[in-house]
């Protein structure tokens, strides 16, 4: 049978001898699509209606026909059904019930795909009748509360969740569908909260109860006080939080599993040996075909937790062991209709269990651990805007994080990124990789992004986000003087090359950014390290290190220097940011200035052509004391200014 046939609910084929068969329930909806009554010439109509397997293509299909008028006068049959709908889900027998659930959900999707333009209100009157609405939606969410609480079938449960995402998700901007108000009323966060604390659901339920409470709590987040929020922003109970940080991790474990699923298969064969023999250039070629479906709606889930509970942040360092979990099949529910938004439960095996098997053979994880991974495979590839967004959530929810970076100093465990082949370096061996705290990860990640974004069509406000980030971490570092092992010339030398490629692309930039605020920003990071770098540098020598980039890459200074001279000291809209990055050179300058005179003059002395790193560093060992007695006094109060002003901005 054609697919256009089950659609219009018929039997058997169309014959010029024989009238087309239809289903029963397919009669019954036409009834209800007439301007009478359906069960005023039978009494038993809405018992019979559910107790036969709904068909909901064709139900959905008949409401998005009808334009609005049409529905307005067929309003009371439909009131009626949602009515009789919401009656159903009280009654025993579980057949009814779930067929007033799926029903309720071609209600919802039907009605709104065909009357987007139409005021919230005016969907309520078509669904339930305005008049009515307070009473039947009280009633509706009463009975989903039950159904999730009870002890009925979790295939029941399921589709209630499948309910309630569809009902959140029938208009494009959830702040505009006006039916969640009662849900905002009528409260399910309890329900929801019980699901992901028990073992048992958490399994089974688990990733649409946090996909779900996400959207819910992003409902008019800014315009009123929203039940939700309040609500999420409080709760202390450890299995709840463990149970959420669990949901979570396990849907970005699967998503990296699937990346590195995906890069085994394209590195082995023949098309590995082809990319050796003929070289590189195969390499963009090759990620493309490494693109896995990015997962939104988790991401949303993680930043509405680290944003709004901040219990939540130690459920991020808790470590368990990094299993490689099979994908098992799911229980089949009842026919339900397409998952909201794309979703599709994965497998939760791991959570089915409160305490995981111990073995000193197994890697140490933990949630952060499994998001550094992750986003590290986003940011890879920014090129289309569905990842753009993804790599803007992840950098948010790792600003929420460093907001509280003991976490990220505290925690020393082994964490490898998924870093991207490049023409001038190998992919990076993943083995005997060594324990160290999880900041110099964050570090690594926001480096990789500086280094590998670079293109015309500049990601601004990310690579805002990306500076910021290591501003965080290093405010920490000083305030708690914690002098981080970390290779900081890899972040020089990334921070240096991309004021390097502002000063090459100034034109084409300007015309849609504000690249002196970004400019201002490294400059000030390097003001940090320049003023307070004894704080938090692991050894003297990271200074002599400092200030061979900075001496080896002065012309980069100089030219940024002149560039902002004299967009400043010239009338436009640039005029005052220029002029801050200005004063905030002066630490820089002062290192150049005291330091290439003296470099030139060792060289002249000795009458050496090219320098190599231990003879630079020769004349700036001798000056090192010097300086710092230079660039303490040389600090202007706007150049110190500007410097706390970023950082209490950001903080």
């Amino acid at each position: 049978m054609s697919q256009l046939e089950k659609k219009a609910g018929l039997l058997r084929r169309t014959s010029s001898s024989k009238k087309p068969l239809k289903e029963k329930v397919v009669l019954m909806y036409d009834e209800i699509f007439a301007k009478e009554d359906p069960a005023k010439n039978n009494s038993r109509f809405w018992d019979e209606l559910f107790l036969m397997k709904v068909n909901l293509e064709y139900l959905e299909a008949k409401l998005e026909s009808l334009d609005g008028d049409e529905v307005m006068k067929i309003k009371d049959n439909i009131n009626s059904l949602f009515h009789h709908c919401v009656q159903a889900l009280a009654e025993e027998h579980q057949i009814k019930v779930v067929n007033a659930l799926q029903t309720l959900c071609a209600l919802f999707r039907g009605v709104h795909q065909k009357n987007k333009s139409a005021s919230g209100f005016d969907i309520i009157n078509m669904l339930v009748g305005f008049d009515k609405a307070e009473l039947r939606m009280k009633d509706l969410m009463e009975s989903l509360d039950n159904l999730l609480c009870g002890e009925g079938s979790e295939s029941l449960k399921a589709l209630c969740l499948k309910l309630l995402l569809c009902l959140v998700t029938v208009t494009d901007n959830i702040s505009q569908n006006t039916i969640l108000e009662y849900v905002m009323i009528n409260s399910i966060f309890e329900a929801i909260l019980q699901i992901l604390s028990d073992v048992s659901t958490r399994g089974q339920h688990g990733y649409d109860a946090v996909v779900l409470l996400a959207l819910l709590v992003n409902y008019r987040k800014y315009e009123s006080v929203n039940p939700y929020i309040v609500k999420l922003s409080i709760v202390d109970d450890e299995p709840t939080l463990d149970g959420m940080g669990l949901v979570v991790g396990q849907a970005l474990t699967e998503y990296n599993r699937q990346y590195k699923d995906k890069e085994e298969e394209n590195h082995g064969g023949f098309f590995s040996t082809l990319t050796s023999m003929v070289g590189s250039m195969f390499i963009a070629d090759a990620d493309e075909k490494l693109s896995v479906q990015t997962n939104e709606a988790i991401l949303l889930a993680l930043y509405e937790a680290v944003h709004l509970n901040r219990n939540f942040i130690t459920v991020l360092a808790q470590s368990h062991p990094e299993i490689d979990i099979p994908t098992t099949p799911i229980t089949p529910v009842p026919t339900t209709p397409t998952t909201p938004l794309g979703t599709t439960p994965l497998s939760m095996d791991m959570m089915n269990s409160s305490e995981l098997p111990l073995d000193p053979n197994l890697q140490t994880s933990n949630l952060l651990i499994t998001f550094l991974k992750y986003s590290s495979i986003v940011m890879q590839d920014t090129k289309d805007e569905h990842r753009l967004n993804s790599a803007r959530l992840c950098l948010i929810i790792l600003t929420c994080i460093t907001e509280d970076q003991c976490v990220c100093v505290c925690v020393c465990l082994t964490c490898v990124l998924c870093i991207q082949p490049m023409r001038h370096r190998k992919k990076a061996a993943e083995k005997n990789v060594p324990s160290r705290p999880l900041v110099c990860a964050v570090l690594d990640l926001m480096v990789e992004f500086i280094v590998t974004h670079m293109m015309k069509d500049f990601p601004m406000d990310l690579y805002m986000r990306c500076v910021q980030v290591i501003h965080k971490l290093i405010c920490y570092q000083k305030k708690c003087r914690i002098r981080l092992h970390y290779t900081w010339r890899e972040l020089w030398s990334a921070l240096i090359n991309l004021l390097k490629f502002l000063l090459s692309n100034e034109t084409v930039l300007l015309a849609k950014h504000n690249i002196f605020h970004l400019a201002l920003l490294v400059v000030n990071l390097f003001n940090m390290f320049i003023t307070y770098g004894d704080t938090f540098l692991p050894t003297s020598n990271s200074y002599d290190e400092l200030y061979y980039e900075i001496v080896r890459m002065h012309q980069i200074f100089d030219n940024l220097y002149c560039m902002v001279l004299r967009v400043s000291t010239n009338a436009g809209q640039w005029k005052e940011p220029a002029s801050k990055v200005t004063h905030s050179l002066v630490n820089v300058r002062a290192i150049i200035n005291h330091f290439n005179p003296k470099i030139e003059s060792y060289a002249a002395v000795n009458h050496i052509s090219q320098l190599s790193e231990d003879q630079v560093n020769t004349p700036l060992m001798m000056s090192q004391d010097t300086l710092m007695s230079v660039t303490s006094t040389m600090m202007s109060q706007q150049a110190f200014y500007d410097v706390t002003t970023c950082l209490l901005g950001m903080s």
